[in-house]
């Protein structure tokens, strides 16, 4: 290696270190052993181009080791991605652009907000995924738009290669469960462009990881079907390049690259060391450092300026790429005109206005029918309207009817099955869709049962981070679930999802309601949607309406201009609350019914509207919810009441379950009569 080349690998280390040692905080560890891995990977195998970090061909790069953020931005200031020095020197600083932890959408060239440890490693099995889906439909002999054209990184000239997907995490990553999940199905799809680069440094936070960890890594991921390279210095950029090389090589199964690495390597004090990991080196072991690696620089965050040079040699290498690519897409253009036509509509948004509009996907249903089985129909509905449609369930799609009929299911042998097996792997799951969304092209939703949501709730909370538009089918959404008893009804998941910012939850009454919900979901650009779904049947209301867009709104009204009280109440609660109203009607009582099926969608109308909507004069108000009454604080208030669950459910059938916990009409009306005698 040349003295050039030495010296950039140490610039990754050095600008770690010292953003890092500025901000007191940090995590130098990996930085500072994984730099060998990041300078060949990004300088000499990947293909990216820093002059349009969002081009459609580009491998993308997931550092699944987040808190090593301080070596991505090091990296994203070398090649010329628009990091500056002071953005370097801005650390962990509020408003930066070097947050903590990398953050998708906030700094520029960063391909995911990672953090929790593993999560990259299934957004990546899912961006691998998107590019084998895509791939298959688009791609025709000579034009490959998907997957060719970069450059001989041995040479200044292109040639044909692979459009990959690779993610570089550690021993924490491969510790969590959700690793495991994504690399079975990894390996049981065959997904040839996904490479995983391990950093085996042998050290956790709390000491040498054998004290927790001492299974062979190599072969659980052999036997998950991946490829397995073990490169033994991960100081050598060749070894490290080679084994990259064969991996690309290998295009039936995913590969699994273990790099030893020495955490913090470099910094005599701390090398090999736990309080290398997350905590700053100190000023004096930042000086031994430099001059331990002969760092030619005493001035903090200052490189060479042929450090500088040589990365922008290797930047313009990605340039060509593109500007190759670009030649090969106006030809693919001009020669596939329907398939160029095809693949705009896979990259635009949802024609909302088209769709809000379109009498078909509003048509009335008739008869009672759950809203698991209404959303199956409007899947398909919208299966045909969005070709981009891409999704499955957690090994349950016959009760969730997420099945789009007439389409394949994608596999090892089928890349361009629309339909996804992703198996009984709800955590997993939820980081690919997150996955296939960052990807870009597609239009992804997963389904399982809503009690389930407890195993999908920390990646989506990624993607409400993220702001991707995922969509969440969730059914058998309360003690309807009935027989099969309380580890299978929800009670408290809609006030855990509720409570999550940029999530937006909607539990339908009905047809039109469903439908609404998915109109939301599907127009949606920046916020995931969760769809909390019936087993039971649901009947039509004669007032439901898009309304319901608006989250709440008026379903049935009191005759009065000011109604004695008001029920609210989402799902099959609203058919309940209309029932009590017309008890209460002929007793003299005029009450209003407002259906809630997104309190979320509602909190961002207008305050005139809410007002309209749920009048502040009017104290008697009661929520009517199989669920647990946590924030419904905000609509009744201190005088107003909750039909509420406020234990689990139990094991019998749904009606009679409803009975046993109060959900009848003579309670409903009575909860209310009790609150209007009060105020």
């Amino acid at each position: 290696m040349s003295s050039v080349e030495k010296n950039s690998v140490n610039a990754i280390r050095i600008l770690a270190a010292e953003m890092i040692q500025k901000a007191k905080s940090g995590h130098p560890g990996l930085p500072m052993g994984c730099a060998p891995i990041a300078y060949e990977l990004w300088g000499k195998h990947m293909k990216h181009n820093a002059k349009n970090p969002k081009w459609t061909n580009r491998d993308r790069f997931i550092l699944s080791g987040g808190h090593g953020s301080a070596m991505l931005y090091s990296l994203l200031h070398l090649f010329g991605y628009g990091l500056t020095v002071d953005d370097l020197k801005s650390f962990r600083q509020m408003d930066s652009l070097t947050p903590g932890h990398p953050e998708y959408g906030h700094t520029v060239g960063v391909e995911a907000t990672t953090g929790p440890l593993g999560a990259g490693m299934g957004m990546a099995v899912g961006m691998a995924m998107a590019e084998a889906h895509l791939a298959k439909i688009f791609n025709k002999p000579g034009f490959n738009v998907v997957d060719l054209d970069t450059c001989d990184w041995s040479s200044d000239v292109c040639s044909s290669d692979l459009h990959y997907t690779f993610a570089l995490g550690g021993d924490g990553c491969l510790m969590e469960g959700i690793s495991s999940e994504a690399f079975s199905l990894a390996g049981t799809l065959g997904l040839g462009k996904l490479i995983v680069i391990y950093d085996s440094n042998r050290i956790s936070i709390e000491g040498s990881t054998d004290i927790a960890f001492t299974e062979d890594v190599m072969k659980r991921m052999e036997a998950f079907g991946f490829q397995t390279i073990d490169v033994k210095d991960g100081n050598n950029c060749d070894e490290i390049g080679a084994a990259i090389e064969k991996a690309k090589a290998d295009t039936t199964r995913p590969s699994f690259i273990r790099v030893h690495t020495e955490i913090g390597y470099g910094c005599p004090a701390k090398q090999g060391t736990a309080s290398a990991h997350g905590e700053p080196l100190g000023e004096e072991n930042l000086q031994a450092t430099k001059e331990n690696l002969q760092w030619p620089e005493k001035e903090a965050f200052k490189v060479p300026d042929e450090v500088y040079e040589n990365y922008q040699k290797l930047a313009a290498k990605g340039e060509a790429a593109e500007a190759e690519w670009n030649k090969l897409y106006a030809e693919y253009r001009s020669k596939f005109p329907e398939e160029a036509k095809k693949w705009d509509a896979f990259h635009s948004p949802v024609d909302a206005e088209a769709l809000l509009n379109n009498e078909d996907f509003w048509t009335r249903n008739e008869k009672p029918t759950a809203s698991r089985a209404l959303s199956g129909n409007l899947i398909n509905k919208l299966n045909k309207l969005l070709p981009n449609m891409f999704g499955g369930s957690a090994d349950l799609a016959p009760s969730n009817k997420t099945e789009m009929k007439g389409e394949d299911f994608f596999s090892k042998e089928n890349y361009a099955g629309k339909n996804i097996h992703f198996g009984v792997r709800e955590l997993a799951m939820s980081a690919i869709a997150n996955g296939i969304t960052l990807h870009g092209g597609l239009r992804t939703y997963i389904g399982t049962f809503f009690v389930f949501s407890d195993y999908l709730k920390p990646m989506m909370r990624l993607a409400a981070l993220m702001g991707l538009p995922v969509t969440y089918v969730l059914t058998h959404d309360s003690i309807g679930v009935g027989e099969d008893g309380p580890t299978h009804e929800p009670i408290e998941q809609l006030a855990m999802l509720r409570s999550m910012p940029n999530l937006n939850v909607f539990r339908p009454a009905d047809d039109m309601e469903t439908a609404a919900a998915w109109y939301s979901a599907v127009t949606s650009t920046r916020t995931p949607t969760a769809l909390v779904l019936t087993r039971q049947n649901l009947t039509p209301l004669a007032g439901s309406s898009k309304e319901a867009l608006k989250g709440g709104y008026v379903v049935a009204d009191s005759d009065k201009e000011v109604p004695d009280g008001i029920f609210i109440a989402s799902g099959s609660e609203v058919a309940l609350a209309i029932e009590a109203q017309a008890i209460l009607k002929a007793e003299g009582k005029d009450v209003r019914v407002v259906s809630m099926p997104c309190m979320d969608l509602f909190e961002q109308q207008s305050e005139e509207y809410r007002e309209k909507i749920l009048p502040k004069k009017v104290r008697a108000r009661v929520a009517v919810e199989a669920a647990k009454d946590f924030g419904w604080g905000k609509y009744v208030g201190l005088d107003g009441a909750t039909v509420s669950m406020t234990s689990f459910g139990a094991s019998a059938p749904a009606a009679k379950l409803f009975e046993k916990f109060g959900f009848t009409r003579e309670n409903v009306a009575e909860a209310m009569r009790k609150v209007i005698a009060s105020v």
